[in-house]
C-alpha cells in the first residue's frame, strides 16, 4: 500500500483533480455570467471542494519533495493531462512539433520519476 503514499502517484492524482475540476468550470462558466449567484451554485461547490482536495495532495507533495523535484513533476504531469484530455474529449489536434515537444515532456516527467 505504500505505492498510494507515492508523491508521483499523488502528484498524477492531484493533476487528475485539479483538471477535472477546470473542465467542471469551463463548461459551466460558458453559461453562468460571473455574478454571485454563479459562486453559490451546485457545481461551483463541487469545483471547489475538488480543487481543495487537490491542493491538500499538492500540499503533501511539497512536504516530501524537494520544491524544484515537485513543480518541475506537477508542470509536467499538467502538461500530459491537458494534451490527453484535449485530444479525447475535445477532438482537439495539434501540429506534430506540439507532438514532439509533448513527448519531450514525457521523457522528461520519466526521467524525474526514476532520479531520487
Amino acid at each position: 500500500m505504500t505505492w498510494v503514499k507515492s508523491p508521483v502517484w499523488i502528484i498524477v492524482a492531484t493533476q487528475l483533480l485539479f483538471t477535472t475540476g477546470d473542465l467542471l468550470a469551463r463548461a459551466n462558466m460558458r453559461h453562468s455570467p460571473f455574478a454571485l449567484s454563479t459562486f453559490l451554485s451546485w457545481w461551483f461547490v463541487l469545483y471547489f471542494g475538488i480543487r481543495q482536495i487537490a491542493m491538500f495532495g499538492q500540499l503533501y507533495v511539497f512536504s516530501v519533495l524537494q520544491v524544484g523535484k515537485s513543480m518541475a513533476l506537477f508542470s509536467a504531469t499538467s502538461l500530459i493531462v491537458v494534451n490527453i484530455l484535449g485530444v479525447l474529449l475535445l477532438g482537439e489536434i495539434l501540429s506534430v512539433q506540439t507532438y514532439l515537444a509533448v513527448g519531450l515532456v514525457v521523457l522528461a516527467f520519466i526521467v524525474l520519476t526514476l532520479c531520487p
